[in-house]
């Protein structure tokens, strides 16, 4: 009877612990879908009911270029679905999540009508300046990652205004750098939904990154190695965003497409291991305004399900899910009607470079991607994992890094 009473005890903290775990993955996802639609009402309500240009302020830096109000809307959008997109696309459903998807679907519709829209309010810039060229590719990053939930769900006149919005964009010469594939993004997009993508545009910038790769999982931007986080806010989501919807389109070369996935996953690797015990990371380079949009690369992979072997998707989960509450509740974060306040760990106006507004901030929504995946993912369900540094600097064994 004792060994009986025992072995209950036993089996019931078991069951329970193991509920507890389900529990505190389900909190962390809700959590992160709870913060994801805090950072994106505020632009989403205001540009459904054609008052972004109206509400939205335009915070800038000490060394501000000028009052980018000719481009800050565009960001502020582009930006935040390019990070949402996954998410949208799952569709809804009967779930409470479900049905904020079904709410949130409708609303970047909305939107999408009123940024192309020549009689709306808040009609947008994409051809004038450079900056546009820019976030139009995270619109149309978003718009590839949310073909179903999104695209084909889009009245055929509103389809054909974001196909003129994006080539529109073709008068903007990029940069020498990673602006090429912002270029070959745009393209990938006409040529995936219009069949009208200039594929020696998109050739271009994928050539180039070709000759730019400098060894172990990293990139130059341009022909020289930059240190700063560029190689995730664009350079290796681009690269595989397009040379997915190259395959898609019969355009693509599986051998280039296998370089690209085994360069991405060492550097989600290294950008795995960057992420400190307590959430925090190291303040190298510009744009860090851009907050934990930083690790989009890492969130990214981690939605393909393309980690490698050494990265469980549990810690993953962890290390963006702590990442991400310690800066998203930093005192300043938000101004007192909800948008982004510039800065890395709450309110550091300084810390802006001169083509940093308040549009620029949303670029942090990046990090979210992981929500494309379902709950029953592993990355969802499986149960708690220490990231790499929360592992090495409480004395446990983690495995050897090299350079690949």
């Amino acid at each position: 009877m004792v060994k009986f009473k025992g072995l209950f005890i036993f089996s019931f903290i078991a069951v329970n612990l193991f509920s507890f775990k389900i529990l505190a993955q389900k909190e962390e996802r809700e959590y992160m879908v709870e913060t994801l639609l805090k950072i994106a009402d505020p632009v989403l309500t205001n540009l459904a009911e054609e008052k972004l240009k109206k509400n939205m302020p335009v915070e800038r830096s000490p060394g501000a270029w000028d009052d980018r109000t000719h481009v800050t809307y565009l960001e502020a959008f582009g930006r935040l679905y390019s990070g949402m997109a996954p998410w949208l696309e799952l569709g809804p459903d009967d779930t409470s999540e479900g049905k904020l998807r079904k709410k949130y679907i409708d609303l970047v519709i909305r939107c999408l009508d009123n940024a192309t829209n020549p009689e709306s309010d808040d009609f947008m810039n994409f051809n004038k300046d450079a900056q546009p060229l820019v976030d139009a590719a995270f619109l149309a990053q978003g718009l590839l990652r949310s073909p179903t939930q999104i695209w084909e769900k889009l009245d055929r006149e509103v389809q054909e205004r974001i196909i003129e919005a994006l080539k529109s964009t073709r008068v903007i010469k990029p940069y020498y750098s990673n602006w090429l594939l912002f270029s070959g993004m745009v393209e990938a997009a006409l040529e995936k939904f219009d069949n009208s993508g200039d594929l020696l545009r998109i050739e271009y910038g994928l050539n180039k990154h070709r000759e730019w790769y400098l060894g172990d999982g990293m990139y130059g931007d341009g022909p020289e190695f930059h240190w700063d986080y560029y190689n995730s806010f664009v350079i290796q989501p681009f690269l595989l965003d397009i040379y997915q919807t190259l395959q898609e389109t019969d355009n693509g070369r599986k051998k280039d497409f296998d370089n690209v996935k085994y360069r991405a996953q060492r550097y989600a690797s290294i950008q795995e291991r960057l992420i400190g015990p307590e959430g925090t990371y190291p303040p190298i380079g510009r744009s860090l305004a851009y907050r934990f949009g930083a690790f989009q690369l890492l969130s990214h992979i981690a939605l393909r399900q393309e980690l490698p072997e050494e990265v469980e998707p549990a810690q993953v989960r962890e290390a963006l899910y702590v990442m991400i509450k310690r800066q998203i509740e930093a005192p300043g974060t938000f101004d007192d009607n909800g948008w982004l306040k510039v800065g890395l760990f709450g309110a550091q106006n300084n810390i802006g470079e001169g083509y940093i507004s308040t549009g620029s901030l949303y670029l942090c929504s990046e990090a979210f991607l992981i929500l494309g995946l379902p709950e029953t993912a592993p990355l969802w369900s499986d149960p708690y994992a220490s990231w790499t540094q929360k592992k090495i600097w409480s004395g446990e064994n983690i495995s050897i890094d090299h350079a690949h």
